[in-house]
């Protein structure tokens, strides 16, 4: 583990101060808006604006998803927005589950399996816009607690976990739409709980890439600036948004993230 003393957090050495923050603040509204942890969209932000190294762009961001979920799920908690069960559980099974996805990744095809991830988020995607565009009325926003089959949510913390394993990410692109297709959660529930999971599950990454010295600690305090408040106003604005259009946005999101995987797997 490396040692950093607090002067060190404000030598003018590395990454641009005021980009990283400003990475953080769009991530972090992000994280907070779509319920997600936001390392994914954090990595390659940090690698190609800010030229950070592969290494600590792909572990710096884990801790900074942490408080991003914290910051974020205190605005849902105070709409009783978060499914506890659907915590628990996922957490519960999603750490393992992670686990042995990593532990198989030798043995799998990589770049296959994230094709089909990407084909699969898409379609995903296109399943919150579909009824929209068909004009079908959403169903009621509810506030109170849901309770889903607790099978269906071991069920998908093993895909969520196991494909997250496999391919290094933190799975929080999957968590917020199979919790609305296949648990039948409220889409603000759905994001809410999410995000809580997204940062339970990065906990153990967070804890090994620290002891590995993966972790640049001025980076995630440059990050938490940017992204803390603005976890907790993605949040509120989520919770004010009509449930309507936050799928809009929710679909597009899937979208987008599906075909820059796609591209980006496929294009040499």
């Amino acid at each position: 583990m490396t040692t950093l003393t607090v002067s060190d957090l404000f030598l003018p050495q590395g990454p641009n101060i005021l980009l990283i923050i400003f990475i953080g603040i769009i991530v972090g509204f992000l994280s907070g808006l779509l319920g997600k942890g936001g390392s994914a969209i954090t990595t390659p932000a940090l690698q190609i604006f800010a030229g950070v190294s592969p290494f600590l762009a792909l572990a710096s961001p884990l801790p900074a998803s942490l408080s991003n979920a914290l910051s974020g799920s205190w605005a849902y908690k105070k709409e009783n927005l978060i499914n506890k069960r659907t915590v628990v559980l996922s957490i519960v099974v999603g750490i393992p589950a992670t686990l042995l996805g990593a532990w198989l990744s030798p043995w799998v095809g990589g770049k296959s399996l994230m094709v089909l991830t990407a084909i699969f988020v898409c379609g995903l995607g296109f399943s919150f816009l579909l009824p929209l565009l068909l004009r079908v009325k959403p169903a009621e926003e509810l506030s109170h607690t849901v309770h889903p089959a607790g099978w269906k949510i071991i069920v998908t913390a093993i895909v969520v976990g196991g494909v997250s394993g496999l391919l290094a990410n933190g799975g929080g692109v999957l968590f917020a739409p199979l919790y609305i297709r296949v648990l039948k959660l409220p889409t603000k529930q759905a994001m809410a709980t999410s995000l809580v999971v997204a940062g339970g599950l990065a906990l153990p990454g967070t804890l090994a890439h620290w002891w590995l010295g993966h972790i640049d600690w001025r980076l995630v305090l440059w990050l938490c600036v940017g992204s803390i408040p603005s976890a907790y106003l993605g949040a509120k604005a989520a919770i004010r948004m009509k449930s309507r259009t936050l799928e809009l946005i929710f679909g597009l999101t899937l979208i987008l993230f599906g075909l820059y995987d796609l591209a980006f797997t496929l294009i040499p």
